[in-house]
């Protein structure tokens, strides 16, 4: 099959958005801003929903589902929230439509007191609802997480990083104690962190925000920050410790068991569609998109090999119980027998949808009492007997989700390194070389002069870093760690 994909040497940002259409992943909306997530693209959203929701659930928390719709008035109330999504802000300011005597045209009708906002995240709406909720120090801790969409109105369409509206999760919790939300906080960090690592196979380098890159309204933001092939960072996940701030801004108190009344204390965190963009980044090549097996719809590509049905007969006995037997095991699959396509366009087409592992099973492995497994992340071939096949698919694509991880760290590993000076920042981002660890001093206007200048933001104060003495890059004051500036999307 014929793929119109750009390599990803001569335009990266081309190559990115030819593999999302080519692999039908995504396509660009009516609606200016907007996306569509195609079947492909949301079969690997909702396996990412499932691994997450089940990490959630472990760790305690529900699921519930707050109004899209959320009165100007709540954004108001929390100061810094208000003022760092004003402008990312949708309205509805009327009810109805109603159409022009003569014309075929509509206006609007019925103007609303109050305009709406199409929410941006849900903090205020689920606040003024835990209002209502919480009384007493026996109904902390709330841990309560949506599945959701929301809107941050962008005109500039970047399929699945950049788009007015989005999918995601965001998880909203209340505790009795600061300790116990900052841990909760920093627990949830760590959830992202396994998921993107084990599930993704993309290693991460979790930590801090600056108070430039921080969510507005928080008292500390964590993140996990991703190199793409690119060597450029994506934020993939944030964590965010809310201290009373919302709590205040909504009156949500509790009596203590001191029987005095507190306010509560508060996390929020969320992860969204742009993970997917961040796995088709981390993993594909030109020949389209490779998907881990952790999260792949269909693990195994099965393709029968034959020329006439007495070949398919044959072919088809050998590979439906074998199939079977998968499905016992819980390994998903695809049968591709369509008659009307070649085995070669049916490689092709595997390669581009990123089908971890390809089965073959012709004539001759008929003959042979074998079949054959194609790694798509390596393009290695194997033949495997008949009898060990249902034990050696397992392994294969339990090597094929380590070997993308190793992959993508190295890449992580070889392209982050020390800088001394500004200068050097200046160089290492004017040649796209991937990660400046810095030491940092500098506060939000130095972080905005070195992103006017260089191009390259405060991406994440790492927590594992090593604790070291030195002097900022910019202002020469001391500093007792080194940070991560890059160029980010």
């Amino acid at each position: 099959m014929a793929k119109n994909i750009t390599p990803r040497e001569q335009d990266y940002s081309q190559w990115y958005v030819d593999v999302v259409r080519e692999a039908k992943l995504a396509d660009y909306s009516p609606v200016k801003g907007c996306m569509v997530i195609r079947p492909n693209g949301y079969a690997i959203w909702e396996k990412m929903q499932q691994a997450l929701d089940k990490m959630f659930k472990e760790a305690g928390h529900v699921n519930a589902y707050f109004p899209l719709f959320i009165p100007q008035s709540f954004l108001e109330k929390e100061a810094q929230h208000v003022e760092g999504f004003a402008l990312e802000c949708a309205l509805v300011t009327h009810s109805g439509l109603e159409r022009v005597e003569g014309e075929s045209r509509l206006r609007p009708t019925g103007k609303l007191d109050e305009p709406l906002v199409i929410r941006p995240t849900s903090e205020t709406i689920i606040w003024a609802m835990y209002k209502n909720w919480i009384q007493s120090y026996r109904d902390l801790p709330l841990l309560i997480n949506q599945w959701a969409n929301v809107v941050r109105w962008e005109m500039r369409t970047r399929l699945f990083l950049r788009t007015a509206e989005f999918l995601w999760q965001e998880g909203h919790t209340a505790h009795a104690t600061a300790d116990e939300a900052e841990a909760e906080a920093r627990r949830m960090l760590e959830v992202y962190r396994t998921f993107a690592e084990e599930y993704m196979a993309m290693p991460v380098i979790a930590g801090l925000k600056s108070e430039g890159q921080k969510f507005p309204g928080a008292v500390d933001t964590y993140c996990i920050e991703a190199m793409m092939q690119d060597k450029k960072a994506l934020q993939a996940g944030t964590s965010h410790y809310l201290g009373q701030n919302f709590a205040k801004a909504f009156d949500v108190t509790f009596q203590n068991e001191r029987n005095e009344l507190e306010y509560v204390y508060a996390t929020s965190w969320g992860v969204s569609t742009r993970l997917v963009g961040a796995l088709v980044m981390t993993h594909g090549d030109d020949d389209g998109i490779i998907v881990p097996p952790r999260l792949a719809a269909w693990p195994v590509y099965a393709v029968p090999i034959y020329k006439n049905s007495e070949q398919k007969a044959a072919v088809m006995g050998v590979l439906e119980p074998l199939l079977a037997d998968l499905k016992n095991r819980g390994i998903g699959y695809r049968l591709d027998d369509r008659d009307q396509m070649t085995p070669g366009f049916k490689f092709a087409e595997c390669e581009l949808m990123g089908h971890p592992l390809r089965l073959e099973v012709g004539p001759k492995d008929v003959a042979k009492g074998q079949v054959v497994l194609v790694m798509r992340h390596n393009r290695e071939k194997r033949s495997v007997s008949l009898a060990q096949a249902v034990q050696e698919i397992p392994k294969v694509l339990d090597a094929v989700q380590s070997e993308l991880f190793q992959r993508a760290n190295t890449l992580l590993t070889k392209h982050t390194a020390p800088v001394e000076t500004y200068d050097e920042l200046r160089r290492a981002m004017e040649e796209d070389s991937g990660f400046a660890l810095c030491h940092w001093a500098g506060n939000r206007e130095d972080e905005e002069r070195v992103q006017e200048e260089t191009k390259a933001t405060l991406r994440v104060i790492p927590l594992d870093g090593q604790r070291e003495m030195g002097k900022c890059i910019l202002t020469g004051k001391p500093s007792s760690q080194r940070v991560v500036f890059a160029k980010a999307y």
